[in-house]
């Protein structure tokens, strides 16, 4: 499992998934409780496809804000 690091600066331990947003779809994290929690990609996908496969192949660049 790969946490996410903005996340873990924050003090929670949350799995990597993608996620969507208006802007499209992109790698995060979310808690069960409060949905979205961080988002960790710097980029966005148009389409999930393209979000998953950046994620099984660590081909993203990770967010610093």
């Amino acid at each position: 499992m790969t946490i996410g690091q903005l996340a873990l600066e924050d003090g929670f331990t949350l799995p990597l998934q993608v996620l969507q947003s208006a802007r499209g779809f992109f790698i995060g994290t979310q808690t069960d409780e409060e949905g979205p929690f961080s988002r960790e990609s710097a980029e966005y996908w148009p389409d999930n496809g393209e979000a998953i496969a950046a994620l099984a192949s660590g081909n993203w660049t990770q967010n610093q804000l």
